[in-house]
């Protein structure tokens, strides 16, 4: 019956997370899902406007993301050694952590390490990355704490970076959409029809900036 599959599906799945093993599935399921997320955002691209040509490899994607996949690995090893206590105030503590060091370095290390797979000089990649950086580090903090909370309270030590990965499909699709957006002119407020999560994105920085400019003023 399903039951039966199940545990044996299962059984066949848990070699993949002990000992060494463990570390390449972080790795390729990192690849592998930031791949995906980059071929989703270009699926919408080309369903919104079919007019657009060409096609980006993800495989530019999936390099980026299993040069992340070790990085996760070891980071939210050290994160539960370093707060093996399950209590709230330590979740908080690792959420917090995680958004303050983690969220910002591999942010960096996306801009930059897909930039170079284009073809980009350093130059140029840092300068793409300054220019779309908070925005990026808003719409992080958007996302990533309550993702993280759910993270460091409910899924065990062994699934962290699959869990991450998972949640990062929608996320990655999003990154995409940032770095390869030519523009960075944000997007007109959404009284139009097939107003998209990223328009969304984009209304809110605006929104955000131009509070801060008036706070500057008075």
């Amino acid at each position: 019956g399903s039951g039966w599959g199940w545990e044996r599906g299962n059984r066949l799945l848990q070699p993949l997370f002990r000992g060494r093993l463990l570390l390449l599935t972080n790795t390729v399921s990192c690849g592998t899902l930031m791949a995906a997320g980059d071929a989703l955002q270009q699926f919408w691209h080309l369903r919104h406007e079919p007019q657009a040509h060409g096609c980006r490899l993800a495989g530019r994607m999936f390099a980026v993301g299993c040069s992340m996949g070790p990085v996760l690995h070891f980071w939210y090893v050290w994160l539960d050694n370093a707060f093996p206590a399950r209590g709230m105030r330590t979740v908080l503590k690792k959420v917090l952590i995680d958004q303050v060091v983690a969220s910002p370095i591999l942010g960096v290390w996306y801009f930059l390490g897909m930039g170079t797979l284009e073809g980009h000089s350093l130059e140029e990649s840092w300068q793409e990355l300054k220019e779309k950086f908070w925005e990026f580090y808003k719409a992080d903090w958007c996302v990533w704490p309550a993702a993280q909370f759910f993270n460091f309270h409910f899924v065990p030590p062994t699934y962290r970076v699959v869990y991450v990965n998972t949640v990062t499909l929608g996320w990655d699709t999003y990154l995409s959409y940032l770095k390869h957006r030519v523009s960075t002119t944000p997007a007109a407020p959404c009284g139009r029809r097939n107003c998209t999560l990223f328009d969304t994105f984009d209304i809110c920085t605006v929104q955000c900036n131009s509070s801060i400019s008036k706070l500057h003023k008075k």
